[in-house]
Order: structure tokens, then C-alpha cells, then sequence
């Protein structure tokens, strides 16, 4: 029984493997596919300015936020905008000190954080990715008990339903969860060969720890403001909106960063290669900073919305059933939203470190790349940037938790979800600046299977089998499902023939 089920696997394997080779042998002979040092341009130079205008001028808002009550209450006067028509004014919250330090604790957990799971993934990367897959749905549950229990409604009910959320959709995909480890695996061996690239996230992340030292002097003169409730919140949701636009553009660098340089290493056989260009890692980082940077600014506005999108709606999906109703209507909005994958998708970021195009020509010619080579029907099987997702959210909830636990013990009132909720982004963006670097060998990995599956081959043969192997049964799978498809729209079209008839015939 073993040996037929493995001579079947190996013969799966051999089919996929004389397709790949195939289609190996028609792209290499395009010399642009894999030529490293061709001509950069500046592409998206609009959202490049527009970036750098919104960081120009929130830096001056955050410090001037910050400095209004820092040693001194309402240093700028703002107060006498904030007098409401009785001629009172809110509540006195204290002054900017009284709270940098709980978001000084947050980053620093964060950073710890961040450190200590790119350290940990290289021992013991598969334990640590299912314990963060596992915990996450506990954790989210005790915050939410929490929050009950100091009577923050709102908030409890919110990571009540994130729990459920959570539960669900590691159970629809808990089937995909063992060839996802594989491929997670392969990316850690892949970004620890190469400590050049762990550097240049240690790096990153003290950049960003940086700016968040600015971010979070001017979020603490918000929360020691004497605006109401309404409006410090309000403000508090518009540096959250920037905090996430900076930290995604921060994480794409990395990501188009460590691209570039998995996909050279792959191309030339390996870090030690004799023809691996000199300073690889400089023209990369000087290229992403520049001429690329632009197409990072852009599509970091959308890509990690529309992806986490996806995943939910592909989690639902899966859990459905034969509800045709509900059906339909979330067939709709999974049309939809692979309509936007195809013009903000991670890959495109492989594409801009490779080729240096712009960002929608990148997001366009890799999802083209997927389709036509049938690379994309593994690529939505494979749940690791939703694994890495949910260690960026622990490692977010674990920082909000200890911010919000020190506030609760100085201030029990609504500061406490403030700076919660505010750190717990900070967090997410430092730990999600340590996972970009093993999502981005991921990313990359794909390409270049797409591109020339030999480079794959070449690099690791046993992990080109059991990437060829998948990608036979899925596309096996994908055709089986789209005859039963075909057979069953035939068989309704039959009985409504039928019934027609029969009405006809009656009237």
C-alpha cells in the first residue's frame, strides 16, 4: 500500500518536474528574466513626494503635539481652542511625560519581541510557528475577558469576535497548515544563510524604533490633552492611519531589500558563488531607498489591507457549504478582491527589486507569471503570510497588553485603551519588521519557481520535488472541482429545461 501510494507520488512529482523543466528552458532563454544589472529608473515618483510631505509634516505635528504639554501644561495655548460654548473646558489629563513612558515600555517590547522571534525561528522555526498559529486564539480570548472585566465593553466584544475570528480560520485551513510549515521552513534556512539580511532588519527596526520615539511623544500629548473624548480619539485614529502607512513602507523596503537578495543568491547558485555580483546587498539597499522607493510608498497604501482581506474572505468561503445565497454573495466579494490582488500583491515587490518596474507593471507581470505557469494555484494554497501575520498580531497584543497593564495600575479610565491600543500597533509594527525578512524569502521562492525551477531545484532538489508534487495535486484538485462545477450547472440547466417543458405542455 506504501509503495503504491509513493510510486504515485514520485510519478506526480516526475509529470510536474518535466512541466517545470519545460517551462525553465522557455524562460531562461528571455534575457531580461534573469539579468540583474539592467538600467533603474524612477518609477511612482508622485507617491514618493506625497510620502515624504506626510512624514515632513507629522514629524512637525507630533513634536508640536508633544511639546504643548511637556514640563509645561499648554505651552501653545491650544486649550483655549478646546473651550466648548459654556466657556468650560474637559478634563486636565496631566502632561506628555506622564505617558511617553508607557509607550517607551511598548517599544521596547516590541523590539525585544521582534529580536528574540527572528532568533527563535532559526532553531526552532516550525515550533514557534504553530505555537504562534495555536496561542493566538487563547490570547485574544483572555484580553477579552479582561477588558470585560474592567468594563471596556466595546473592547471586549471586539477581541471576542477577533477570537472567533481567529478559531475559524485556523480551522478552515488547518489542511494547508503542514505544507505551509515546509515552505516556512525553507525561508528561515533561506534568510539565516545570509546574515547580511538579519542585519539590515536589526537595522530597519532601529530605524523605526526611532521614528517611534518621535511618533510616541506626539501620541502622549494627545492623550494628556484636555480635548474631549471624541476628539482625542479622532486624532489618535489619524496618527494610527500614518503609523501604519510608515511601518508597511519601512517593512516593503526590507522586503524589496531581502528580494533582490534571495533572488541573486538563488540565480547564482548560492552565497559563495564566484559570479554573484559584488556589493549585492548596497545595490539593493541603495536602489530601494531611491528609485524604488516610490513604488514602495505606493503600494504599501494597499497591499497588507487587500491581503488580510483575502485570507478572511478565503476562510469563509472554505466553511460555506452548499448555502448558494451566502454563496453567491461571497463569491462576489472574492471576485472582487482578486481583482484588486492583481494590481497590489506582495510579489510585486520581487519584481521591483529584480527588474526595478514600476509598481502596478510589477503586481500585473507576477500575477500574469502565477497564472500562466499554474505557480498561483499553490500560492493561494500556502497560508505563511497569514501564519506570519498572526505572530506580527501576538506580538502587537503581548506590547498593548504591558502598556495597558501599567496605565490600568496609574489611571483606571479611558487613557488605558488609548495607549493599549495605540502601542499595540506599535508593536505589530516592530515584530512585523523582524517577519518581513523571512515573508520576503517566501515571496521570493515562488518567483523564481515561476520564473526557472531549476534555481529552486539547484538550491534544494528535495524541496523542488515537494513543491512539484503540490503543485500537481492542486492543480489536479482544481480541475476535478471545475468538472463537478461544469456538471452540476449542466444538471440544473437540464431540470429547468425540464420544468419549462412541463409547464408549456400543461398550459
Amino acid at each position: 500500500m506504501s509503495d503504491s501510494h509513493s510510486s504515485s507520488s514520485d510519478s506526480a512529482s516526475l509529470a510536474a518536474t518535466d512541466q517545470n523543466v519545460g517551462r525553465s528552458r522557455r524562460i531562461g532563454n528571455d534575457d531580461q528574466t534573469l539579468t540583474t544589472d539592467i538600467p533603474r529608473h524612477w518609477h511612482d515618483i508622485f507617491w514618493l513626494g506625497v510620502f515624504l510631505f506626510h512624514l515632513t509634516g507629522l514629524a512637525l505635528a507630533l513634536a508640536v503635539l508633544g511639546l504643548n504639554r511637556f514640563k509645561k501644561s499648554d505651552r501653545f495655548n491650544f486649550d483655549r481652542y478646546t473651550t466648548n460654548t459654556t466657556g468650560t473646558v474637559g478634563n486636565s489629563h496631566g502632561l506628555t511625560e506622564d505617558y511617553w513612558p508607557m509607550y517607551g515600555l511598548g517599544g521596547a517590547v516590541g523590539t525585544v519581541l521582534g529580536w528574540a522571534w527572528l532568533l527563535l525561528l532559526g532553531f526552532q522555526a516550525n515550533h514557534m510557528m504553530k505555537f504562534s498559529v495555536h496561542i493566538l486564539t487563547t490570547y485574544l480570548a483572555v484580553v477579552s475577558v479582561l477588558c470585560f472585566w474592567s468594563d471596556h465593553f466595546f473592547w471586549g466584544v471586539t477581541f471576542a469576535i477577533g477570537a472567533a475570528l481567529q478559531f475559524l480560520y485556523v480551522i478552515s485551513v488547518i489542511d494547508r497548515l503542514p505544507f505551509t510549515m515546509l515552505v516556512l521552513r525553507k525561508a528561515v534556512k533561506m534568510v539565516w544563510s545570509l546574515p547580511e539580511v538579519l542585519r539590515i532588519s536589526y537595522a530597519f527596526m532601529l530605524v523605526m524604533l526611532l521614528w517611534m520615539a518621535l511618533w510616541s511623544f506626539g501620541a502622549a500629548g494627545v492623550v494628556a490633552s484636555n480635548i474631549n473624548i471624541n476628539g482625542r480619539w479622532w486624532l489618535l485614529v489619524v496618527l494610527s492611519l500614518s503609523l501604519f502607512w510608515t511601518g508597511a513602507v519601512l517593512c516593503n523596503t526590507v522586503h524589496v531589500i531581502v528580494s533582490g537578495m534571495v533572488f541573486l543568491v538563488l540565480i547564482h547558485g548560492g552565497q559563495e558563488a564566484a559570479s554573484l555580483p559584488p556589493n549585492s546587498l548596497m545595490k539593493s539597499l541603495r536602489y530601494s531607498v531611491t528609485k524604488s522607493f516610490g513604488s514602495i510608498c505606493y503600494g504599501s497604501l494597499f497591499t497588507a489591507a487587500i491581503r488580510t482581506l483575502r485570507w478572511e474572505i478565503r476562510g469563509l468561503r472554505s466553511k460555506i457549504g452548499k448555502n448558494e445565497c451566502l454563496l453567491c454573495c461571497v463569491d462576489f466579494l472574492f471576485n472582487l478582491v482578486e481583482t484588486l490582488v492583481r494590481f497590489f500583491n506582495k510579489y510585486a515587490y520581487v519584481q521591483i527589486a529584480v527588474h526595478g518596474k514600476s509598481f502596478n507593471h510589477s503586481a500585473r507581470d507576477a500575477w500574469e507569471l502565477f497564472q500562466s505557469t499554474g505557480v498561483e494555484a499553490i500560492v493561494a494554497y500556502d497560508c505563511s503570510g497569514a501564519v506570519l501575520l498572526m505572530v506580527t498580531l501576538l506580538g502587537g497584543l503581548i506590547t498593548g497588553t504591558c502598556s495597558g497593564v501599567w496605565t490600568h495600575i496609574k489611571w483606571d479610565d479611558d487613557r488605558v485603551t488609548m495607549v493599549g491600543s495605540t502601542a499595540m500597533l506599535m508593536g505589530m509594527a516592530l515584530v512585523g519588521l523582524a517577519m518581513v525578512a523571512v515573508e520576503s524569502a517566501v515571496t521570493s521562492i515562488y518567483i523564481c519557481y515561476a520564473e526557472d525551477p531549476l534555481l529552486i531545484h539547484r538550491w534544494d532538489a528535495e524541496f523542488f520535488n515537494q513543491l512539484s508534487e503540490a503543485l500537481h495535486q492542486r492543480l489536479q484538485h482544481r480541475s476535478s472541482r471545475a468538472r463537478e462545477v461544469l456538471t452540476q450547472n449542466r444538471l440544473n440547466a437540464g431540470i429547468q429545461s425540464r420544468v419549462l417543458i412541463a409547464k408549456k405542455s400543461e398550459g
